[in-house]
């Protein structure tokens, strides 16, 4: 299940089968409304579980449950919920090692651990120290 929002007909909740990506839960959301460009999130990504959408607008700024905006430099950005283009926004992280974080979790699950993004390719000792309390599971 995974929360579609922005400009689409049926904005809300929709629920996909398993291997689902990001273009088959905007289909089910009923596509995007006429006259808004095409997205510019990658509609070939695979969607996890509790996973968050934004079609045509800017992601939401604060997790649930989170008074920090995204945009923050203090921000914590939730693993198993950022999308690319949030992970993207941490410092040394670019949007390959971004697609590597958010690949890791649809090949492994959900994160249990920040520890777990020691396993990501391309997240040494050091990039984990950098990451480790800019990110939450």
């Amino acid at each position: 299940m995974v929360h579609v929002l922005g400009r689409v007909h049926h904005p809300g909740l929709v629920r996909l089968p398993a291997g689902s990506r990001v273009a088959d839960a905007i289909r089910a959301a009923g596509g995007v409304l006429a006259g808004v460009p095409q997205p510019t999130i990658n509609l070939a990504r695979h969607l996890t579980d509790g996973e968050q959408i934004a079609v045509g607008i800017d992601p939401p700024v604060a997790a649930a449950g989170s008074s920090t905006s995204a945009t923050s430099a203090d921000a914590v950005i939730d693993l198993n919920a950022a999308t690319v283009e949030q992970l993207d926004t941490l410092p040394g992280v670019g949007p390959v090692l971004a697609s590597r974080i958010v690949d890791w979790r649809t090949a492994h699950g959900r994160f249990t651990s920040v520890d777990e993004l020691r396993e990501v390719a391309g997240v040494g000792e050091r990039k984990f120290a950098d990451l480790s309390a800019r990110v939450r599971v």
